[in-house]
């Protein structure tokens, strides 16, 4: 039971530190504004297939996957450029005075692709989907992010009601869940064979063509429910075709030659080729470090050498961070010493992360050896990619200036996963938690959690992570996700590196990348760019 539903949630973290991003100083960077166009057809290269579909309560969606549920399924709420988390699909989202009541109002005449309408029942059946009390799913990936959900009730046509078990401030952040919590028609959602591939929602696209490993294509929901702020109905593009592209350098390639109009990428030498061909007008970079991913080395601190915490600050002392920054990440990306990036709650420049200091990683491995009768030895898993290679033996080198021993081990990517649910590693490269609301990062490290990989069981993180759960005051909750990234600093639970940067590349006539402002005054869109950006703004100038 553990390893099905963990299987999927994995998906929320890419796995290898290799080839991502990092941020360079809290701002994003994007085309200026024009008139917009309307017609025409985009191709997008993104960086995967989603070989599982789109079947979302058990998809496993990477930031590629995203991008296509984005275009086209709605989520109830979305953030906005400051973060706050606003109604989107739903009219409203509010709570009662103690936080464990949350009343949900749909907006009026929405209708899914098939033509059927938006009501209560639809939600309350994805909801419950979501968690995993709709008899015709296997909900997989968002189970435990809704575990404290009681029960979703229909009050009326366009009226749903979540009960809670606890008081919950932050559940309209979780309703976006990254654009993965989309509402599916109920027709996908009770088609037994079919639902990973019979794309149905109210996104401003829908569905025509899908060849796997070659071509998705989406047109223009001609009922779309949104418009643009002078009242023009959106989308503006009639057609968008995704082409997955694994290669990033390929990626670009096919932007320079044509090939394709827009790409993503996370991949430092990339983004700096493509900052490259901005300054000289060639392409069009749309690039953020808000609300940014963090690359570490997990560590399984529930088992030899790490379940001692004079080994995990022995390997922090040792670990040369600017190194790993200048020679793996061509020196784009900011330092991180905890999991909290620039912009977010809980950030901290200073967390107690250990620094970088040879001596200090010497004299603690030689007490280590003493006090366990043994060696300072680890191995590192990591996929067999180049650039997670690369960076494996850069850390290896480290150490072995330190006199810590440390071996790598190179896995297939199903491998690397099934090891890191299994908790059958020491260390692994990794890359995970995304921007946001800090309490949408509770079931990687509360000890209930089989998604805490890093076997974290330490009663004072569970009590700060239930503890900003519960609390409704801002200053407080962002007080305890400082005091947790100390936690995190102090205990040594995982071994940071970078903060990550997100660009997407476009054609010089592209535009719209982060989209129109959000509807009913919510405020101009999100920034954050690690779990994809909006498509219903993209529109292409005319020649």
């Amino acid at each position: 039971m553990r390893s099905w539903r963990a299987q999927a949630l994995i998906a929320c973290a890419a796995l290898l530190v290799s080839c991502t991003d990092a941020p360079s100083g809290g701002a994003t960077r994007r085309p200026g504004d024009a008139k917009p166009t309307r017609g025409g057809s985009l191709t997008y290269a993104l960086d995967a297939e989603t070989p599982g579909g789109f079947c979302l309560p058990e998809a496993q969606l990477s930031g590629a996957g995203i991008t296509v549920a984005r275009a086209v399924y709605d989520t109830l709420t979305a953030p906005n450029a400051s973060g706050d988390v606003v109604p989107y699909l739903a009219k409203s989202v509010e709570p009662n005075a103690t936080f464990d009541r949350w009343t949900i109002r749909l907006r009026e005449n929405v209708v899914f692709h098939d033509g059927s309408r938006l009501d209560a029942q639809v939600v309350k059946n994805n909801l419950d989907a979501y968690r995993g009390a709709y008899p015709a799913r296997r909900a997989v990936l968002f189970m435990f992010v809704f575990d404290d959900i009681d029960a979703v009730t229909v009050v009326d046509d366009l009226t749903v009601e979540v009960a809670t078990a606890t008081p919950w401030p932050s559940l309209p952040a979780h309703l976006f869940g990254s654009g993965r919590v989309g509402i599916m028609a109920q027709s996908q959602l009770d088609d037994a064979d079919g639902c990973h591939d019979t794309l149905v929602g109210t996104g401003p696209f829908q569905l025509d063509e899908w060849v796997p490993d070659q071509r998705l294509v989406v047109v223009r929901n001609r009922a779309y429910w949104q418009r643009a702020g002078a009242g023009e109905r959106l989308p503006y593009l009639d057609r968008l075709v995704f082409r997955p592209i694994s290669e990033g350098e390929q990626r670009l390639n096919a932007l320079t030659s044509g090939e394709v109009d827009a790409l993503q990428t996370s991949s430092p030498p990339v983004i700096d080729e493509i900052r490259r061909l901005a300054e000289s007008g060639e392409v069009q970079n749309t690039e953020s470090d808000e609300y940014s991913e963090v690359g570490y080395l997990l560590l399984n601190v529930s088992k030899p050498p790490f379940d001692n915490i004079l080994a995990r600050r022995a390997v922090a002392h040792a670990l040369d961070r600017d190194t790993i920054n200048e020679l793996g990440f061509s020196g784009l990306l900011s330092i991180a010493d905890g999991p909290f990036g620039p912009s977010n709650m809980g950030h901290l420049d200073e967390t107690g992360f250990p620094d970088h200091d040879v001596d200090k990683a010497r004299e603690l491995a030689a007490q280590y050896d003493r006090e366990s009768a043994g060696t300072l030895e680890f191995t590192i898993s990591v996929t067999s990619d180049t650039g997670s290679v690369q960076i494996a033996e850069m850390l290896q080198r480290m150490m072995d200036d330190a006199g810590i021993a440390a071996s790598i081990r190179t896995n297939d990517q199903a491998r690397q996963i099934d090891e890191a649910i299994a908790g059958d590693f020491q260390s692994m490269l990794w890359r995970n938690h995304p921007g946001g609301d800090p309490d949408t990062q509770y079931v990687w490290w509360h000890s209930s959690s089989p998604t805490n990989f890093g076997r974290i069981d330490d009663p004072e993180v569970d009590r700060l992570l239930d503890a900003g759960r519960t609390t409704a005051d801002p200053a407080a909750r962002a007080a305890i996700y400082e005091d947790l990234n100390r936690r995190f600093g102090e205990q040594v639970y995982n071994l940071w590196f970078t903060h990550m940067i997100s660009a997407v590349a476009t054609d010089d006539r592209v535009h719209g990348v982060l989209g129109p402002d959000l509807p009913d005054g919510g405020g101009r869109p999100f920034e954050g760019l690690a779990a994809g950006h909006p498509l219903l703004g993209l529109w292409i100038e005319e020649e």
